[in-house]
């Protein structure tokens, strides 16, 4: 896919270049408070990982501190499209493998685990932000992937089994207005949220447990004390005893260590105006989220009021500014639906998707320092669900611990976090995407 000219035509009058989310739930307005010297815990990023830590140190009786170079959310948690799934990527054979049997089967299990428990910590913590067991309709691009889709899901592992069936091709527009696949499967379990108001609801019950949020306080350096850590902010200096880092696709060379192991990818997004609505129940009746089996993601879905239409993708070999990326994202959008052709772009976003090498998240400690990190396109569930894990670790409570403590967090030689890898693998990933059925 490349990235066309961008043409006026395209874009509303009131068009924005901010996340659609953010209409109804602006960033937090910035925090005058002053840094304090020292806290128990100092948690770097305020995202769904660093919240979701801080909420158990805190509630657990430790004086915590959450700063993030930028206002609250900002990043990747206030970012993406809303949708929730288990989405541990790689296959049990593949895990079996490389860590065994048992360890692979309690690996994708996590993955299971985060589904089911973010829906019961929503209701638990009361958080308004539509959170809706909707369904995803995972689409096949071509009448191989159907049937891979369809060997995959015929024999699943003992324990690891879900409720999810076929769509045939036929019965296709039962779920989707589009004539561009081949079938599909539906996983009954996954879910849609609103994540700039979920995250606003986790920013809340922080506070509420004692946290103390420092948005636009960069940390410049941490260094090793006798009793713990110093770190170097723009507001002055805060020494700690447990330190957290929780940036994902926003870690750079505060830990060259981290930044090796963080491919940050690019994820652009547009919101169409306004759709009748009789038009948008047409397109997407069971208002799933979807997506699809080509190499080069795309997904898309309904805005929870039904009115828009919201899509993602990557669309082009390099970061560029999110309204130039619009039209290739509107190109295939309408590659989908033909019928919004008509329909302006309101607002297009970009945010930094953070992956790893083997396609896991990753959590444990490194030089005292703990982290939880790399969700892979999937981190509304595993970073809530890793950031309360990694939050139970610095309490020392056993349930903090996970089977991915025992994984490695792997590099590659010559990769020190600008990802040169991405243009040619982007190429081959489109070519492989448009290869004839």
């Amino acid at each position: 896919m490349e990235v066309t000219a961008v043409t006026s035509e395209l874009f509303t009058s009131n068009y924005i270049d901010q996340p659609f989310w953010w209409d109804r739930t602006p960033r937090p307005e910035s925090n005058h408070q002053a840094l304090p010297g020292e806290a128990d815990v100092a948690i770097i990023g305020s995202g769904y990982t660093g919240l979701c830590a801080a909420i158990q140190t805190a509630r657990g009786g430790r004086q915590t501190v959450v700063l993030d170079a930028e206002a609250a959310g900002w990043g990747c948690s206030s970012r993406n499209g809303g949708q929730v799934s288990t989405s541990l990527k790689p296959s049990y054979e593949g895990l079996k493998k490389k860590y065994g049997g048992e360890l692979a089967f309690n690996i994708l299990k996590e993955g299971h685990n985060a589904l089911q428990w973010i829906g019961e910590f929503i209701k638990d913590e009361e958080i308004d932000c539509d959170f809706k067991r909707c369904g995803r309709f995972h689409a096949a691009h071509t009448p191989k992937h159907y049937t891979l889709l369809e060997e995959t899901f015929a024999s699943p592992v003992k324990g690891l089994e879900t409720d999810s069936y076929m769509v045939s091709r036929q019965d296709q527009h039962k779920e989707l207005s589009s004539d561009l696949y081949h079938g599909g499967i539906v996983h009954p379990r996954h879910a849609s949220l609103d994540p700039a108001r979920y995250h606003q609801g986790l920013l809340g019950r922080a506070v509420q447990a004692g946290a103390d949020i420092q948005p636009h306080c960069k940390v410049n350096a941490i260094s090793h004390t006798q009793s713990g850590f110093q770190l170097d902010t723009q507001k002055g200096t805060l020494v700690a005893r447990d330190v957290v880092i929780a940036t994902s696709g926003y870690t750079k060379t505060l830990s060259r260590w981290h930044q090796r192991r963080i491919i940050p990818i690019g994820s652009y997004m547009i919101a169409t105006e306004p759709v009748p609505d009789d038009l948008i129940r047409s397109l997407i009746p069971n208002d799933r989220v979807i997506s699809d089996t080509r190499k080069l993601v795309v997904y898309y879905r309904t805005c929870p009021e039904r009115r828009r239409i919201l899509f993602g993708a990557r669309t082009s070999i390099k970061e560029t500014d999110a309204r130039v990326n619009a039209p290739a994202i509107h190109k295939e959008l309408v590659k989908r639906f033909p019928e919004l052709d008509e329909f302006c772009v309101s607002h297009s976003w970009m945010g930094f998707v953070g992956y790893t090498f083997d396609t896991m998240p990753h959590l444990g400690k490194r030089d005292g320092i703990y982290y939880s990190m790399g969700y892979c396109g999937s981190g509304i569930s595993l970073a809530s669900y890793f950031g309360t894990r990694i939050g139970q670790q610095v309490l020392g409570l056993a349930e903090g611990r996970s089977p991915l403590d025992l994984t490695t967090f792997q590099s590659r030689p010559y990769y020190t976090g600008n990802p040169w890898f991405l243009a040619p693998a982007i190429r081959y990933y489109s070519w492989l995407d448009n290869r004839p059925a």
